[in-house]
C-alpha cells in the first residue's frame, strides 16, 4: 500500500443518500492512486491488513473530496462585490476583472491561486468557467495538471452584448475552442466544456457553431446559465425572438443532454422542465450566489420529481464562499423558505456522489469504491469552536453531520488529497501527523 489511513470514514456508494456508509473507526487503502479497499478497522486487521504503520486520526473524518459543478475562475477577485442584481453585477465588476486573463502572467498567477483556492475548500473536482481569452484556459489545464485534478473547463464565448476586451468574435471563437479541446481534452485528469455564457451574450450563429462542436464531440461537456432572473429571462427573450423559450434557445442548436449543465434554473416554465427532464439535461443548484444576487429561489423539488439531474454549486464569484460546507447551508435555507427538508445526508451526498452522477463521472470519482480515485479530504471539527462545541452533545453521526453543515467552514479542512497524494495540509496539524503523512 502507498498509503493506509484510519480515521472516522463515510461514503455513498449507491445512487442516493441512503447508500451511506459511515465507520466510527475507519480504514482506506490507497495504491498507485486508487482505492484499493475502504472498511471497519476490526474488519481489515482480521483479514490480515497490518495496521501498525497507518496513519491514524480518530478524531477527524475522512470523505470523499467535494465536487463543484459550476464555478467562475476568474471571478475570485469579484467575490463579496456589492450585490446589486445580475446584469448589472456582470457589467460593473465581472467583465472589468476578467478583460485581465489576456494577459498570460496574470492568468497563471490567478490559475495556480484558484487551485490553491479549491484544494484548501475541500474540491477535489470542480466544471469552471475560464475566460473568453484562451491564455485563461491555458492557465487553469496547467495548473489543475500539475496539481492531478479532475478539471473540467473551456474557454467562454460571448460575441455579443459584451464590452471591449471580453466579446470574441465568429469564426475565431469556435476555433479557438477547437484547438483548446484538442490540446487538452483527456490529458491526464482533464476535460473540456464547451461555454456559451447564456444565451444573451451570444449571438445565434455562435450557439449554432458551438451545438456543432458539441455534435462533433460528444464526449466533451456543455455548461451555460439558464433562467438565472427575471430580468435576464425578459432581456434573452428580445434577443433570440425565434425560440419559444429560454431553453429551446440551446435546445434549437444541441446544447443540451446528459452531459450539459444549465445554472440556476430558477425561473422555468412548465414546458421547460419538461423538455430538460426529456433530453436528460442537468440543472445545477447555486444557493449562495441565489441569495447573494436577490436572484429567486430555486425549485428543486419541482426539477427532481421529474427526474432532472441536480449538482449543488458553489458559482463563485457570485457565491462568496468556495468552501462548499458553506454552500450546504445556503441551500438548507433556500429549501427551507419552501418547506423542503434537507438533511445533512442528502446534502453531502450531493457535494459527492451526487455530483459526480451529475457530471457524468460516477465511475471514477466520488465514492471509495474499489478502482475509484483516490480524492478525499480530512476533517477536524475542533477547528471551529462553535462545531465542536455542537458535536460535543451529538448523539448520532447525522447529528454530527449538520453541525458541520450548518456552522462548518473551510477551517474544518486539515488534509486535501488527490490521487492519494497530499496536496493541501493545514498548519494545526501536528508536527507527529504531518511526519506520518509525509512518510
Amino acid at each position: 500500500m502507498d498509503r493506509i489511513i484510519r480515521a472516522r470514514g463515510l461514503h455513498f456508494p449507491g445512487a442516493t443518500d441512503d447508500s451511506m456508509v459511515f465507520h466510527e473507526d475507519a480504514v482506506l487503502c490507497v495504491k498507485d492512486g486508487k482505492v484499493v479497499e475502504f472498511d471497519q478497522a476490526e474488519t481489515l486487521q482480521a483479514q490480515g491488513l497490518d495496521l501498525s504503520r497507518c496513519e491514524h486520526h480518530p478524531n477527524l473524518l475522512l470523505m470523499p473530496g467535494f465536487i463543484d459543478p459550476h464555478i467562475h475562475f476568474p471571478q475570485l477577485d469579484v467575490v463579496a462585490s456589492y450585490g446589486t442584481r445580475l446584469l448589472e453585477w456582470l457589467e460593473t465588476y465581472t467583465f472589468p476583472v476578467e478583460r485581465r486573463f489576456s494577459d498570460q502572467h496574470f492568468a497563471e498567477t490567478a490559475a495556480n491561486e484558484f487551485c490553491n483556492a479549491l484544494l484548501a475548500a475541500g474540491t477535489t473536482t470542480a466544471m469552471a468557467y475560464a475566460s473568453s481569452h484562451p491564455t485563461s484556459v491555458e492557465a487553469l489545464f496547467q495548473a489543475a495538471r500539475a496539481r492531478h485534478m479532475r478539471l473540467l473547463t473551456g474557454k467562454v464565448l460571448m460575441d455579443q452584448n459584451a464590452p471591449d476586451g471580453v466579446r470574441d468574435a465568429m469564426p475565431e471563437a469556435i476555433r479557438e475552442s477547437e484547438r483548446l479541446l484538442e490540446s487538452w481534452h483527456g490529458v491526464d485528469r482533464l476535460g473540456y466544456v464547451i461555454t456559451p455564457r447564456f444565451a444573451g451574450t451570444s449571438t445565434p450563429e455562435q450557439l449554432e457553431a458551438a451545438g456543432e462542436l458539441f455534435s462533433r464531440y460528444p464526449e466533451t461537456w456543455v455548461q451555460t446559465h439558464l433562467s438565472e432572473t427575471v430580468e435576464e429571462i425578459a432581456w434573452t427573450a428580445d434577443i433570440h425572438p425565434q425560440a419559444k423559450h429560454y431553453f429551446d434557445i440551446y435546445e434549437r442548436v444541441g446544447l443540451i443532454g446528459p452531459r450539459a449543465m444549465m445554472g440556476h434554473c430558477i425561473h422555468l416554465s412548465d414546458e421547460e422542465v419538461n423538455r430538460m427532464s426529456e433530453t436528460g439535461t442537468a440543472a445545477v443548484f447555486c444557493p449562495s450566489s441565489n441569495l447573494f444576487l436577490g436572484s429567486g429561489l430555486m425549485p428543486l423539488d419541482r426539477l427532481e420529481a421529474v427526474e432532472i439531474p441536480v449538482g449543488l454549486a458553489s458559482d463563485v464569484g457570485g457565491g462568496p464562499q468556495m468552501c462548499l460546507l458553506h454552500t450546504m447551508a445556503d441551500a438548507y435555507r433556500v429549501l427551507q423558505l419552501q418547506q423542503r427538508p434537507l438533511s445533512a445526508r442528502e446534502a453531502f451526498f450531493r457535494i459527492t456522489k451526487g455530483n459526480a452522477r451529475v457530471l457524468q463521472l460516477e465511475d471514477e470519482i466520488g465514492d471509495f469504491g474499489i478502482g475509484s480515485a483516490a480524492d478525499f479530504v480530512l476533517l477536524d471539527p475542533t477547528r471551529s469552536p462553535e462545531v465542536e462545541r455542537r458535536l460535543a452533545i451529538s448523539q448520532t453521526i447525522d447529528e454530527a453531520l449538520f453541525a458541520m453543515m450548518i456552522l462548518g467552514d473551510a477551517r474544518l479542512i486539515v488534509e486535501t488529497t488527490v490521487l492519494g497524494a497530499p496536496v493541501y495540509q493545514a498548519g494545526a496539524l501536528k508536527a507527529s501527523e504531518l511526519e506520518a503523512l509525509n512518510g
